[in-house]
């Protein structure tokens, strides 16, 4: 089982707009379809982080909302409003998809008017207690 943790940014397409969400935000994008051959201009940056079953909790919600507030003035002078910006979480499942986000969370994540999208999918595989 593994689940992905993206912070998805859309812009009207613009390898000027891509370097500069990069370089505003401070972490390099996992996008790699535009990140070393730019025959098109991208209109997504996305930092994407893959969390597998044994791997220790990853607060993507407070570390993604910890790498943009302060920065939505940039942004913005960039042309990204805060609905270009979402929050991703994809989990793969073996039996049962259940998950829980603390008010907590979702309140800040509320506050700072980003979408948090989610899409769960069964791996195909039946888990199996050993």
């Amino acid at each position: 089982m593994k689940s992905y943790d993206s912070l998805q940014i859309n812009f009207t397409p613009s390898n000027e707009t891509y370097d500069l969400i990069t370089e505003i935000i401070g972490v390099k994008p996992t996008d790699k379809g535009f990140e070393k051959t730019r025959q098109e201009s991208p209109n997504t940056w996305t930092y994407q982080v893959i969390e597998e079953q044994d791997d220790p909790f990853y607060d993507f919600i407070n570390i993604f909302l910890d790498l943009l507030e302060y920065k939505y003035d940039k942004l913005a002078e960039i042309g990204i409003k805060r609905s270009d910006i979402s929050f991703w979480y994809l989990y793969e499942y073996d039996q049962q998809c259940n998950m829980e986000f603390d008010p907590i969370r979702l309140k800040r994540l509320g506050e700072n008017g980003i979408t948090l999208c989610i899409s769960c999918w069964d791996s195909g595989q039946e888990y199996k207690i050993e």
